[in-house]
């Protein structure tokens, strides 16, 4: 059996080939593109994917993709019911739906003349995270988790995995999140895009205030001369 995983209209785009079960090729499209961070439909990470494989667009079973619109679906219309949310996020989020419901079209312009026969399967985000992570550790069974801004209107998923199956136990659901919370003290410490936030991690093991600017802005200037019993210190 030949699956195919697809990471699409979200950052690092990528894809994945897996042959009865062992991975065969995995590539982000940014490898090809040459852009950080690359969002959209992942044509050139695909074609590596087959080409590595040595096998074509129709000898592929299943393709899954990370999002499955139906997931949380009556927590969604309550919230737009309830919250009223700004139109144009509704629709981005419309769009970006389109997107993906077009994956079977785009397989076909990016492979034209070859027939799609495998069977597609939407994933829900957190279960693509919770899948990823435990399917290929060493354990019969494990605590998963899976903590992040936001899919598939949740932020975090947590449970026990066993075999092939995960079994949810709890969920944090839209607007709260950790990730978001995390990317907001990031923003705030001068990294004003979600792509720059990691490097933050990076330069926690320098300790407060080692590096200056241009890898600091002023708002993390302006806390280190608070003094060492009021500023926040970066732990590693």
């Amino acid at each position: 059996m030949i699956v195919l995983g697809l990471n699409a209209f979200h950052a690092d785009s990528s894809a994945a080939l897996v042959r009865d079960g062992k991975l065969i090729a995995a590539a982000e499209e940014e490898r090809f593109r040459r852009i950080k961070h690359w969002a959209g439909f992942p044509s050139q990470a695909i074609a590596y994917c087959l080409s590595e494989a040595g096998i074509k667009l129709s000898d592929i079973d299943h393709i899954g993709f990370n999002q499955d619109s139906r997931a949380n679906l009556m927590r969604k219309i309550t919230y737009f019911i309830t919250k009223r949310p700004n139109i144009n996020l509704v629709l981005r989020r419309l769009r970006n739906r389109r997107s993906r419901a077009g994956i079977p079209e785009l397989l076909e312009q990016t492979f034209p003349g070859e027939t799609i026969r495998a069977a597609i399967h939407p994933v829900e985000h957190h279960f693509a995270h919770l899948s990823s992570a435990f399917h290929v550790c060493p354990f019969d069974q494990a605590a998963v988790v899976s903590v992040d801004g936001f899919g598939d209107f949740s932020s975090a998923a947590w449970g026990v995995a066993a075999g092939n199956d995960i079994s949810p136990y709890g969920r944090v659901y839209f607007p709260h999140s950790l990730g978001i919370f995390y990317q907001a003290i990031t923003q705030y410490l001068g990294f004003p895009i979600p792509r720059l936030s990691p490097l933050w991690r990076r330069i926690q093991g320098h300790g407060a205030c080692a590096l200056r600017p241009p890898l600091i802005s002023r708002h993390h200037a302006e806390n280190c001369a608070l003094g060492p019993r009021r500023r926040v210190r970066a732990q590693s």
